[in-house]
């Protein structure tokens, strides 16, 4: 999606009041689906830290993996690739700082830096030394930050769509930066596609921009997703402050840390998406100190992940194995 077409968007619905009247069939789900979800919010966890208390969910055992999540997604986004890989690792996924289910600590930064110092954290007190990280959108910034920063702590890197050093923000970020330093990003986008599932998986909504299958997202993920960042103004703030965090680049300069570093690292990408460029993929190719190369996922958008969970499994237990 580009740039104007976000613009349009915005200003499309900030004056529009027909929203109300969209009409939004019943999406009623598969059993399958809906005992998904339910069985997710059975197994979240939280986790008291400084930082505040961290929501999170683990399944399996052994040797640990870090899932980190999208924005404004959370760790409802790797539910398909935790039951395909909690076989092989003690798989972890938290919610971010802003977003998802975690509470976070009064005057607690959500920045880029603040993530990653959180994610140790909740490390520590899980008693996980070293990971196996699983990074897409912002989720792949802050883990590019994580391995430079703690490169003691990673075992292998998997990245899909995500933030690079030279498209950090995204062009399609400008629009959503800029309504979130006026206090009306969740108003405008995030609440009417909680209200309007249809609407939520047009070419307008967030399933057109970031998802492949018109019938993405599921009425079961919109609700996860979007129901704790509209739950209150300071919910709402949080999810402006975890956006504005992104507006001067948090990747400017790790050019060369990511050249030293020794992680066998894969990107797996997209190349439909409209948000990063496949120029992200190939700067982290020749970046990245021990790339293991580029594959390429055809018919895939930003939030593929979700789904394509059998294709992140795949690729997380190759690169598994040379570590």
């Amino acid at each position: 999606m580009q740039r104007r077409a976000f613009l349009q968007l915005a200003t499309g619905l900030v004056a529009s009041s027909v929203l109300a009247g969209y009409a939004s069939p019943l999406w009623a789900g598969t059993k399958e689906q809906i005992g998904e979800a339910k069985r997710f919010r059975a197994s979240r966890r939280y986790m008291q830290t400084s930082f505040g208390r961290i929501a999170y969910v683990e399944r399996g055992s052994g040797e640990a993996a870090l899932f980190l999540h999208g924005f404004p997604l959370n760790s409802f986004q790797w539910r398909g690739a935790l039951e395909r890989l909690s076989p092989y690792r003690r798989c972890i996924a938290p919610d971010f700082l802003g977003l998802g289910y975690t509470e976070v600590a009064p005057g607690q930064s959500v920045a880029p830096d603040a993530q990653v110092a959180m994610l140790i954290a909740l490390l520590d007190a899980l008693g996980v030394g070293r990971v196996d990280v699983v990074g897409s959108d912002s989720g792949g910034a802050v883990a590019q930050l994580f391995i430079t920063k703690h490169p003691e702590r990673v075992r292998s890197l998997l990245l899909t769509n995500c933030d690079t050093e030279h498209e950090s923000p995204p062009a399609a970020m400008k629009p959503v930066i800029a309504l979130s330093h006026e206090g009306k990003f969740v108003d405008t986008w995030l609440a009417p596609w909680l209200a309007n599932k249809t609407l939520a998986r047009s070419p307008q909504g967030i399933g057109g921009m970031c998802f492949a299958d018109p019938t993405d997202p599921t009425d079961e993920a919109i609700d996860c997703y979007f129901t704790p960042l509209v739950s209150s103004p300071h919910r709402k703030a949080l999810v402006h402050a975890y956006a504005i965090a992104l507006e001067n680049n948090p990747l400017a300069g790790i050019g060369a840390a990511l050249r030293q570093s020794r992680v066998p690292t894969r990107i797996v990408w997209g190349i439909d998406d409209t948000i990063f460029s496949f120029a992200g993929a190939e700067y982290l190719d020749r970046t990245m100190g021990r790339s293991l190369g580029i594959r390429r996922v055809p018919n895939a958008k930003l939030f593929y992940p979700e789904e394509r969970p059998d294709l992140i499994a795949e690729e997380a237990r190759k690169l598994w194995k040379t570590v």
